[in-house]
């Protein structure tokens, strides 16, 4: 595996490649970031994954400056999954001058859920994977569905743009108890961490309740809301939406729930297709 660190050295070693397999990370890697990566090889005649922190993404008061930074464990990891190929660049070599031309995303898809809670936000996260894209010749990339709208935000970019990249989502990987593998995960303490799987409980009882016959969507998202905050979370949204484009549901949607909510100093996010 190529441990690789400058664009100069990364597009001398995809020369002779006609189909990178992409896998976009901000390192901090657990065996959902691994299960892409496996995916990913039977997808192209090179795999590839990247690592690096965003800072486009992060908000003033997010945790840029203290995100992990796990490279010679990460390397392991995908060198362990048959990677060929980790590009971990500086900051400097992806922002060489300051990123004045962004990528910015519909207001109807990047300013709800996330992006209400999390502004600029996915201004952030399409234009560094616009970058990555583009960086790496990708032409298959995957990605969780954890972030379920931030995959849909991506899938639209590169249709929109007509970039010749197949994006596949990967269902999200959960620990046994059902809790939802993320890099924050690391965050919680171990009581909390106890109390962390009450999050895709919360969705699991919203999505049965849908899928029994409950339409009254605002009622079971305010009771799954006050059960969150009644365990001692701090909920942003727990939320029925259509598929399709996250907007309200209508008769005859398929439908996801989803739902961000903080566990002490931790914010959480997870969704299930309905």
């Amino acid at each position: 595996m190529k441990l690789l660190h400058t664009l100069a050295d990364l597009h001398s070693a995809l020369r002779g490649f006609r189909h990178p397999a992409v896998v976009p990370t901000m390192g901090n890697l657990h065996a959902g970031h691994i299960a892409l990566v496996k995916a990913a090889k039977p997808l192209g005649d090179v795999t590839l994954a990247t690592v690096f922190v965003n800072r486009l993404q992060f908000g003033p008061k997010e945790d840029f400056a203290t995100y992990p930074r796990t490279l010679e464990a990460d390397c392991a990891q995908l060198e362990a999954a048959g990677c060929d190929i980790v590009f971990a660049p500086l900051e400097t070599e992806l922002y060489p001058e300051p990123q004045s031309f962004l990528i910015q995303p519909p207001a109807e898809l990047a300013n709800i859920l996330e992006g209400e809670f999390r502004p600029g936000f996915f201004t952030g996260v399409a234009t560094i994977v616009m970058k990555l894209l583009s960086c790496t010749q990708a032409r298959t990339a995957v990605f969780g569905k954890k972030d379920y709208q931030q995959l849909m935000v991506i899938r639209q970019m590169v249709k929109q743009f007509s970039m010749p990249i197949d994006i596949v989502g990967l269902d999200t990987l959960r620990a046994d108890d059902g809790l939802a593998l993320s890099s924050r995960n690391g965050y919680l303490s171990a009581s909390e961490r106890q109390q962390a799987v009450l999050l895709s409980q919360t969705l699991g009882a919203l999505a049965n309740a849908i899928r029994g016959g409950r339409q009254d969507y605002a009622a079971l998202e305010a009771q799954a809301m006050a059960s969150l905050s009644a365990a001692g979370w701090a909920p942003d949204y727990v939320v029925a939406r259509r598929r399709v484009d996250l907007q309200a549901p209508q008769a005859g949607d398929a439908l996801v729930v989803l739902a961000a909510a903080k566990l002490g100093t931790t914010r959480l996010i997870d969704n299930l297709e309905v």
